[in-house]
């Protein structure tokens, strides 16, 4: 017996053993799936890093978020991507203007390295240096944007430079307000995602009116064309008018003219014939026949009306 129950009590505990390990292998698939996961997502960690801490990449990927709120907001053909101007350089972004007016530049680099210095949590030796360097760095930039991109007659005397975050927006108006009135200065505007979502929606509205108001002449040509119309339907609605004026007018007469048949038919049905015969007088026969010409003539009149 104490053998059958040591057989019972081993198979037992290798079945309980059996479905923890299993338990245990599923729940290591899974850590094996997150321990993937997180490496993955350390992967684009690492490639936006690669991709801020190049100039040329980090231009890309600033651009890339300009156009795609610029192409967003505006038809395709009221904006141009990396145009050439008069002076050979190309801007990220031009947005044509109403009216004919010179198109506005938008600039979508930014000098980022020392930023990311500034941020980082180094000495305050190390911060003071990476504030004059992003100093200097936004100092040339601005300039840069103000000597190379506001061309008089070409361009808007005011070019904006497109920060691709809205804090790094909020502590540049922060901590560097000086870049902001040096920027301000120069006819340079620094704007964020949500100022330059603002702007477009404001040149899209003006765009919208200009327009309306282009159509404007073609909407007053229907008008006038319109009360034309309108004028030549008074015009033969008053004929028409006259017209029903006269054929009542002739009717009248008609009627009076019948009722005059009427009563000298009733006097000639009064006279008594039986004993004398009296010879109707001239006058009567005369006027007779004027009645049967005015009916005749109403009866044409009527015709013609009619036509």
């Amino acid at each position: 017996g104490m053998s059958q129950r040591l057989g019972t009590t081993l198979t037992e505990q290798t079945r309980s053993t059996h479905e923890n390990l299993s338990k245990l292998q599923e729940r290591l698939a899974v850590i094996d799936a997150a321990q993937g996961n997180i490496q993955d997502l350390a992967k684009d960690v690492i490639g936006l890093q690669a991709i801020l801490s190049n100039k040329q990449t980090r231009g890309a990927f600033g651009q890339a978020r300009m156009e795609a709120l610029i192409a967003d907001a505006l038809p395709s053909g009221t904006y141009q991507l990396q145009p050439t101007l008069s002076n050979g350089f190309r801007p990220d972004c031009t947005i044509k203007m109403p009216n004919n007016a010179p198109v506005l530049v938008i600039d979508a680099k930014f000098p980022l390295e020392a930023w990311n210095a500034l941020k980082a949590d180094e000495s305050p030796e190390a911060k003071r240096a990476a504030t004059q360097q992003f100093r200097r760095d936004m100092e040339v930039h601005i300039r840069d944007v103000s000597e190379k991109y506001l061309i008089p007659g070409e361009t808007q005397d005011t070019a904006f430079i497109f920060v691709p975050s809205e804090s790094i927006f909020a502590d540049i108006h922060q901590h560097f307000e000086f870049l902001v009135q040096r920027a301000h200065r120069s006819r340079v505007v620094i704007v964020s995602p949500s100022l330059l979502m603002l702007s477009i929606q404001v040149i899209q509205s003006v765009l919208k009116d200009q327009r309306m108001r282009e159509q404007a002449h073609l909407i007053q040509g229907e008008v006038a064309l319109l009360m034309d119309d309108v004028r030549r339907l008074d015009e033969r609605t008053r004929k028409l008018q006259t017209h029903f004026g006269q054929a009542q007018r002739d009717v009248e007469m008609m009627l009076t003219s019948s009722e005059k048949v009427l009563a000298r038919g009733d006097k000639i049905e009064s006279l008594d014939f039986s004993t004398t015969t009296k010879e109707i007088p001239h006058s009567e026969v005369e006027h007779m026949r004027r009645i049967a010409d005015a009916r005749a003539g109403a009866a044409k009149l009527r015709v013609v009306d009619d036509e």
